[in-house]
């Protein structure tokens, strides 16, 4: 048997490939304090089991190829109350955002062609081109400034003949980043003028918590170059549901995507059942999460400010911070602290930094906290870190 070069070209994600350290640590003994992935410990609202629960259905019939009409309802009536009106052909329901974002690469991208991205990135966009032979072009963001846009003449030098999207995160991940109006515009008149599609991940708006944010769906001269890809995953701790949905006005576009969801037959009903009843979930619950997530967000900022070496992001939203260690390779001292190192019994994991870069050496000593546990635990595991980094045999300066 012939295993493709495609997919051996495909990397392991930043984010799991330290699992099986992980469970060896746990297996030794130690409790792992697991700031590498972004798995709220938030409760899911109840409304998603009791809409299963009451489920009477005999048979688990496929559904609609495009998603079921309830759930479409749903989410066209969120988006109408922030402004943002869809017909039901805009909408077509994915196993989660991942599958949405492979849909859009799929009916963009041939061999060849290009995504621009703005690094550090979500590590699977590069996994999702990889797949359909398509090109990450990386433009490179810094801490220095927030990891916000370089100028619009700086962009428009990494478009090529062969880009066909920009693709971005906002709020960010990894980087926390929530991109102001006049950046939001500087991308919506290059998109227009170079004729590229916009792909905005916008699975993170619930949470930004200083200032506005504002989506890419309100700007109107996108209508017909923007792709906006969503979920349940995040806003309503429902991960594990995977239900997200791809959102475009340009009726081509969705023609395609259509035909994707045909090839897929349908996601699965009972997810689709439980994720439409979380769209009933009162503005109350997303309000509380997002002040819970705004005190873990202070939390760990208050103690990687205390730890000698380490320089950090200041996220606005999302609940990731990217860290600078003083560490010869931040994924070797991720694995040391897994296999070599505890206080007490117990440990840390993070997600090395390099691999949201495809920049060559960018990202080594650095790395992404997820803020994803509550704040007595972010303290343990931040000052499991400052200990951990007085020892280190790799810690340079």
């Amino acid at each position: 048997m012939r295993i493709s070069n495609r997919v051996q070209e495909l990397k392991l994600s930043p984010i799991r490939k330290l699992a099986p350290y992980a469970d060896a640590a746990k297996k030794a003994g130690k409790k792992v304090y697991h700031l590498n992935i972004g798995q709220p410990d938030i409760e899911t609202p109840a409304q998603f089991m009791d809409a299963i629960k009451n489920f009477d259905e005999k048979v688990i019939a496929y559904g609609a190829s495009k998603g079921e009409p309830f759930l479409v309802e749903a989410i066209k009536k969120y988006y109408a109350e922030k402004g943002m009106n869809y017909e039901t052909g805009d909408i077509y329901i994915t196993n989660g955002g991942s599958e949405a974002l492979i849909f859009a690469v799929m009916a963009l991208c041939d061999p060849g062609d290009e995504i621009m991205v703005f690094e550090p990135y979500y590590a699977n966009y590069t996994t999702f081109a990889t797949e359909f032979g398509a090109k990450i072009n990386a433009v490179t963001t810094s801490v220095e400034n927030g990891y916000h846009l370089p100028e619009a003449a700086e962009i428009e030098k990494h478009i090529t003949p062969n880009t066909k999207a920009i693709l971005l995160t906002n709020p960010g991940n990894p980087t926390g980043v929530v991109y102001t109006e006049a950046e939001m515009q500087m991308i919506a008149d290059l998109a227009v003028k170079h004729d590229l599609a916009v792909i905005a991940d916008e699975v993170y708006r619930e949470f930004v918590y200083d200032g506005a944010y504002k989506s890419f769906g309100t700007m109107p001269e996108l209508d017909n170059n923007l792709i906006i890809i969503d979920s349940v995953s995040k806003r309503y701790s429902a991960c594990g549901a995977r239900i997200g949905c791809i959102i475009s006005k340009n009726k081509e576009f969705c023609q395609q995507i259509n035909k994707c969801c045909q090839g897929r037959l349908c996601s699965p009903i009972l997810e689709q059942v439980g994720a439409a009843a979380l769209y009933t979930t009162p503005v109350s619950y997303l309000e509380e999460v997002n002040k819970e997530y705004q005190k873990r967000r202070d939390t760990i900022a208050a103690g990687l400010k205390s730890l000698s070496g380490v320089e950090a992001s200041d996220p606005k939203g999302a609940f990731y911070v990217m860290v600078k260690f003083p560490v010869d390779d931040a994924e070797k001292f991720a694995i040391w602290l897994l296999e070599s190192f505890d206080v007490d019994g117990e440990t840390v994991m993070f997600a090395p930094g390099n691999g949201f870069y495809s920049t060559p050496g960018y990202g080594v000593n650095e790395a992404r906290l997820a803020y994803v546990l509550n704040c007595d635990d972010l303290k343990r595991a931040i000052y499991i870190l400052g200990e951990a980094l007085k020892v280190y045999p790799g810690r340079i300066g």
